[in-house]
């Protein structure tokens, strides 16, 4: 087991910090140079008396040499004109930066706003503002350091000219404006947040839906973080007693045989593998609602698709026209529907004939190709006069008017290789037998779909705006397949803040546990030494998904993650 220890010792004011490494550690891995780089620092300077309070990498009157440990200040409300702007600072020298904007007044006391004048460092003169100032001392804070925030009027030149006097402070030399999500990459440094929670974070911050807020909170609490680290934990004590018996089983003796300790492995690691399997299930249903789901419209000509997009989104998205054919490359619309993001792909009429030009086959092959990229297919059938003559369209069902439903063939075979789908009859508002035109439908599409039949809606584009047209009850159903898409069992609602960066890490950790099963079933004639680097393999993926572990390289994923976030968080 690893054994991490700092010792401290003081020179004629010079503070040195330094991290014990076990000798097998290789300062070549990147695994080793970030602790390395994060424990193994010199600050120099006289201590000085200044009410600084300790934070991870803090010391008291002391400046960091490390580019790292620079005091940061941003911008953290939105730029532009507003009521309040909130610049927030932090590191060692928040203290020089009050002591320059506000020359001769008392220190806040921690966590109660206070209103102070602040003055331009260069002219004392010269009153910049009246500002609330909270100082909150580390290490219990967002960045885990000591964090001073300036509540100030929302004008630009209030908003610049603050910011040009923090630049102007005597620490200025390791003062600087903050990069991208430097604020949060601090918070998972100091242990305030795990790399899940910083993903939530991310997720929450570019939420557009209630639901995107939801499966964000759910991300931010913790817990899959402290379940994972579980996991990892028991993946290391096995694969600890599979390296006992590599190393000493000619000078030990060994209750167990290597074939017996690999089934109780496999015992153990058993749970893990299901409880995996149950979370990327659960992060299929997160994914759903960040990305948004993905509907395709599919039909014939005329079917009014385009129409229908209109509708849905309240806008003239799409192209509408008698003339068939008028959609020929894919119109995609994003819409909030009940708190659910949704992405709608109005396609082109799908129909056969000699007739069709290049440009609208190539619409044609897109919109299938779209509609196996789907998450949801709406197909278009339209009531129409019954008209055999028609090669490119199904009749569905026939009324006693003379009238019928239409769609074709190749949209209901696209729907039944659909994860989700629903059949929307348009142009309801010309028959008056729509109820046994809907029987006949329901029917017929029984036969089509043996056992999964989808739902039927009847809608009028024509009369959405007069009275509604049924898209109410399209709307309704919708929402109800988005919750049967997205839903989970109370228990593990958590489980909608798995990103899919953490479900592909989840998905190789099962591959290796898989891999050290396969080799388990070998009996006496198994690699115990494979094995045991399956289980390392296994608990370097958990690792990566928390960011935190000897056994996971986590660094090349922290610049993927953080360069999401703007400047100021």
């Amino acid at each position: 087991m690893i054994q991490n220890a700092f010792t401290k010792a003081k020179y004629g004011g010079r503070l040195s910090f330094t991290r014990r490494l076990p000798l097998c550690t290789s300062l070549s891995s990147r695994s080793a140079l970030r602790p390395v780089r994060n424990a193994v620092f010199n600050l120099h300077l006289p201590p000085t008396t200044r009410p600084l309070s300790q934070g991870r990498f803090q010391t008291t009157g002391l400046t960091s040499l490390d580019y790292e440990f620079d005091t940061i200040y941003a911008l953290s409300t939105a730029p532009g004109r507003a009521a309040i702007a909130i610049i927030r600072i932090s590191g060692l020298g928040w203290w020089d930066i009050y002591q320059a904007l506000c020359p001769g007044q008392a220190p806040p006391k921690p966590r109660k706003a206070t209103l102070r004048d602040l003055y331009d460092p260069s002219d004392s003169s010269n009153i910049l503002d009246s500002a609330l100032v909270l100082h909150f001392p580390a290490p219990k804070t967002v960045t885990g350091e000591d964090i001073l925030e300036l509540h100030i009027h929302g004008g630009h030149a209030t908003v610049k000219a603050v910011l040009a006097a923090i630049a102007q402070s005597p620490s200025a030399h390791t003062i600087r404006y903050a990069e991208a999500g430097e604020f949060t990459r601090r918070a998972f440094q100091n242990d305030r947040l795990d790399l899940g929670q910083v993903e939530a974070l991310s997720d929450a911050l570019s939420a557009e839906t209630e639901q995107q807020r939801r499966a964000a909170i759910r991300g931010n609490s913790g817990k899959l973080g402290r379940i994972y680290e579980e996991w990892r934990q028991l993946l290391l004590a096995a694969r600890g007693e599979l390296e006992a018996l590599i190393d000493f089983s000619e000078d030990q003796h060994f209750d167990e045989s290597p074939a017996e300790l690999m089934r109780n492995v496999t015992r153990q690691i058993g749970p893990i593998v299901e409880a995996i399997r149950r979370h990327r299930a659960g992060s299929r249903c997160g994914e759903l609602l960040k990305r948004g789901i993905r509907i395709s419209l599919l039909g014939p000509p005329n079917a009014g698709k385009s129409s229908l997009l209109n509708v849905i989104v309240d806008r003239e998205a799409s192209i509408v026209s008698e003339e068939a054919g008028t959609t020929r490359d894919v119109v995609e619309v994003s819409v909030d529907i009940g708190g659910y993001l949704c992405v709608f792909a109005d396609t082109a009429g799908l129909r056969s004939s000699e007739m069709i030009g290049g440009v609208e086959q190539e619409g044609i092959r897109r919109a299938k190709a779209k509609a196996r990229d789907s998450d949801l297919i709406i197909v278009l059938a339209s009531v129409e006069q019954s008209d055999s003559s028609n090669s490119s369209v199904y009749q569905l069902a026939s009324g006693p008017s003379g009238l019928s439903t239409f769609c074709d063939l190749q949209s209901l075979k696209l729907a039944a290789e659909a994860e989700q789908e629903i059949v929307v009859i348009n142009k309801c508002d010309s028959t008056r037998d729509l109820g046994d035109l809907i029987v006949c439908t329901q029917s017929r599409l029984n036969d089509l779909f043996p056992g999964n039949s989808p739902p039927i809606v009847a809608i009028s584009c024509r009369d959405a705006d007069s009275s509604g047209g049924g898209i109410r009850n399209l709307v309704d159903v919708l929402q109800t397949t988005f919750g049967t898409m997205t839903s989970v069992v109370a228990d593990d609602l958590d489980l909608l803040g798995v990103s899919e960066r953490q479900s592909q890490l989840l998905s190789s950790c099962t591959n290796h546990l898989e891999s050290f099963k396969d080799e388990a079933l070998q009996g006496d004639e198994c690699d115990i030494v494979i094995a045991a680097e399956h289980l390392r393999a296994a608990a370097t993926c958990l690792a990566r998904i928390t960011g935190r572990g000897e056994a996971g390289d986590v660094e090349e994923v922290l610049g993927v993650v953080f360069e999401k976030f703007c400047v100021g968080k």
